[in-house]
C-alpha cells in the first residue's frame, strides 16, 4: 500500500492556487480537465516531495462548502515558520494560531481548509511579534 494523495474540494480555482502555489510554496505536479464529468483536477506538492500530494478539486457548477474543520488538517514540515508566516500574513492570510512557541502554526485556506505549519528540527526561540500574538478564529 501506498499514500497517494489528499482531495479538497474548491470553489475558487484560481484563489486556492494563488494560496496554496504563491504563498504556501506547493508546485502544481499535473492538471485534468474533464468536460464530460465538467471538473478540474490539480495536483500539488511540496518542493521535492511528490510523495505528498493535495489534490484540488474544482468542480464547474457552483456549489458551496462547508465543514472544512471536520476534515481536520493537512500538515507541512517548514524550513523557517517566522519567515513563512511572514510572507502569508504579508499576502493578506490570517495567521489563526500564530508560532508562538516557535514549533507550529496553523492558517485557512480560502475554502477553510485548516493547514498546520511544523517548524523542521528543534523549535526556534520565541521571537516578536508571535511570541505574543493570540489567536484569531477556529484552526
Amino acid at each position: 500500500m501506498k499514500y497517494l494523495h489528499t482531495m479538497v474540494r474548491v470553489a475558487d480555482l484560481d484563489a486556492s492556487l494563488d494560496f496554496y502555489c504563491k504563498h504556501l510554496g506547493l508546485v502544481e505536479l499535473r492538471r485534468r480537465d474533464s468536460e464530460q464529468g465538467r471538473f478540474t483536477l490539480v495536483f500539488l506538492a511540496a518542493p521535492g516531495d511528490d510523495s505528498a500530494q493535495v489534490e484540488l478539486t474544482h468542480n464547474w457548477d457552483p456549489e458551496v462548502y462547508t465543514g472544512g474543520r471536520n476534515f481536520g488538517h493537512l500538515a507541512y514540515l517548514v524550513d523557517d515558520i517566522y519567515a513563512l508566516c511572514e510572507r502569508l500574513q504579508a499576502a493578506g492570510v490570517v495567521i489563526n494560531r500564530p508560532p508562538r512557541d516557535g514549533h507550529m502554526a496553523f492558517v485557512r485556506s480560502p475554502d477553510g481548509i485548516s493547514i498546520e505549519l511544523l517548524q523542521k528540527g528543534d523549535a526556534l526561540p520565541p521571537k516578536a511579534p508571535w511570541s505574543s500574538m493570540p489567536n484569531t478564529g477556529e484552526w
